[in-house]
């Protein structure tokens, strides 16, 4: 175990060359090393008063999970089971490719006390990580040593896909406060058309929904509550080919996808209906028949969290002729892919519009904010010119595959990474509310 003399020690060991230059003129030698010995016994016992490791007690705690991109806390506590106090500092060790919010902590402990802090880590990648062991110092009761131990702390950890926005769902579900998060209501009253119950007329009541044999039988306006459909089919294709690992603030755009697919398939699970998954490059991946219940949240989780973007041009006409092949009811099949221009944007045009003629597909993409500055910059020299033009092809190419596809009767939403998970879940909301399914 280390030990460090502090600013106060060095003073006191400085005191000695006055003394040592008054040998000049008398006899202190023999005062001189009095003094230093008296120092280094005090420091001794000061090292001795101090403790050992065992002293204190401190762990970390987190959850077994961390989610993605998303601020998760980890928590700190150090407790002293001596009844002297004492003052401490504590460096923790998470993943290096963590963003990190502090990493040295001090703080004051009384007799028998404890001291608890929380910082935040942020993964860019899903993964396995391990956190290492923490380093404590503290200072001896006569501030003249800080003695330094190796708690022993080390651990793995898993990055998941962002599992704290599906908690703040069910959280402000229960509370009835879904606008918080920008949603729509989850239950949608009155807008499906699955029977409710009756209820009075209100003004703000459609005329159409008076129901007029019960308006008749007890002689005052009647009308009929509706609630969306349940056990309908909802399937998220992802594309996991080169360009779904174009990173948006650092993180990838597939992992925006798994992000918001894992909320999407929370929320349908839970409003009754059954989600499937499909992920695809040039070859299928993964597949899940659609299922209801929380048991298929989970099963989307695990084979989410092992899937990579692929350095290959995703095969529309493979992955959606499988899709086609295994499932043959009417689904809302949400793919989500990035437009990026070539032969591959016309596969998809075209076999997502055969598609269409039984299920209802919705095509998801995610802008680029640094394609679309580009196209709006200035140049100033001819590199300038030349990135300002490729991107307005690029986005130009993105307009016509989106608009080509609404020609078709094909449903499209174009967001920003950080309004996708949100916006896909009030699309699908808005379409169950209106039948569409």
């Amino acid at each position: 175990m280390r030990f460090h003399i502090t600013g106060r020690m060095t003073i006191l060991l400085l005191l000695a060359a006055p003394l040592m230059a008054l040998g000049n003129w008398l006899p202190t030698t023999w005062l001189v090393g009095f003094y230093l010995v008296v120092m280094v016994a005090l420091m001794v016992a000061d090292w001795r008063w101090a403790g050992d490791i065992s002293r204190f007690q401190v762990t970390r705690t987190h959850d077994t999970k961390l989610s993605l991109g998303a601020s998760n806390p980890i928590y700190l506590e150090v407790r002293n089971r001596w009844v002297r106090g004492v003052r401490f500092w504590l460096r923790d060790e998470p993943p290096d490719q963590f963003e990190i919010e502090k990493l040295l902590f001090e703080g004051d402990l009384g007799g028998r006390a404890s001291w608890t802090e929380t910082y935040h880590v942020t993964p860019r990648r899903r993964g396995d990580y391990m956190f290492g062991d923490m380093v404590l110092r503290w200072r001896g009761p006569l501030g003249l040593v800080v003695r330094e131990g190796m708690v022993e702390a080390a651990g793995g950890v898993k990055v998941y896909p962002n599992l704290l926005a599906v908690r703040r769902y069910e959280l402000l579900l229960r509370q009835n406060r879904l606008h918080e998060m920008g949603l729509r209501s989850a239950r949608m009253l009155g807008q499906g058309t699955e029977f409710e119950r009756l209820r009075e007329y209100t003004p703000d009541d459609e005329y159409r929904r008076i129901n007029w044999k019960a308006t008749a039988r007890r002689r005052r306006p009647i009308a009929t509550q509706y609630q969306t459909e349940r056990s309908q089919n909802i399937i998220a294709v992802l594309d996991t080919g080169r360009m779904m690992q174009t990173p948006v603030a650092q993180i990838a755009k597939l992992d925006y996808v798994i992000n918001a697919v894992l909320l999407l398939g929370y929320v349908a699970t839970g409003m009754g209906d059954k989600v499937g998954l499909m992920t695809f490059a040039d070859e299928v991946q993964s597949y899940l028949n659609p299922r209801q219940g929380q048991g298929q949240f989970y099963r989307m989780l695990e084979t989410l969290y092992g899937i990579e973007p692929q350095r290959v041009e995703p095969n529309y006409q493979r992955g959606l002729s499988y899709l086609a092949s295994k499932h043959r009811k009417r689904s809302l099949i949400i793919i989500f892919t990035d437009l990026s221009g070539g032969m591959t944007m016309d596969s998809l045009v075209s076999h997502v519009s055969l598609l269409a003629k039984r299920n209802l597909p919705l095509v998801v993409t995610i802008s680029d904010p640094e394609v679309v500055a580009a196209a709006a910059q200035k140049p100033e020299d001819s590199l300038g010119v030349y990135q300002r033009a490729a991107a307005n092809q690029l986005l130009w190419d993105r307009q016509v595959a989106l608009d080509t596809l609404r020609r078709q009767g094909v449903l499209t939403l174009d967001l920003p990474a950080n309004q996708l998970s949100f916006g896909v879940i009030n699309r699908y909301l808005e379409l169950k509310g209106r039948g569409r399914l």
